[in-house]
């Protein structure tokens, strides 16, 4: 990810989320140095994720697939993708967390051998108070 890809990663962001990172959140985690990548194939930008890493973990701090280009295996893809970026980085495991309202990629999660290991009550901003974050880690 570059500077460049901020406007289109922000206007993903206000269409994919309710809640949405902002261009500087964006810009704070390049500038700490967290791998950021636009998924793309050709010239066509499917998707976006930030992944810190730390000693032997990876924590997955944002990761969304284009709303056009869902559907399609793309986040499979690119979560694989980071998992083998982290490997190379030397981290054992992943981290990550979801709002259990997001089903579709809480089933992707599970899928992909995610395992819950813990919840966050009221750790996200929601339309009618706090949303828990269920919190999850894979062994890579």
């Amino acid at each position: 990810m570059r500077e460049e890809h901020l406007d289109w990663v922000s206007a993903c962001e206000v269409e994919l989320h309710t809640f949405p990172w902002t261009s500087g959140n964006f810009l704070d985690s390049m500038a700490a140095g967290h791998g950021s990548w636009v998924m793309s194939a050709g010239t066509d930008k499917l998707g976006y994720a930030v992944m810190l890493r730390v000693l032997d973990e990876a924590h997955v701090l944002t990761i969304s697939i284009a709303r056009e280009a869902q559907g399609r295996g793309h986040g499979r893809a690119f979560l694989a993708w980071l998992h083998d970026e982290a490997r190379k980085q030397g981290a054992t495991q992943c981290f990550l967390e979801v709002r259990p309202s997001n089903t579709a990629a809480l089933a992707l999660y599970q899928d992909m051998a995610y395992e819950q290991i813990g919840r966050r009550r009221g750790y996200y901003p929601g339309l009618n108070g706090r949303e828990d974050a269920i919190v999850m880690r894979r062994e890579l």
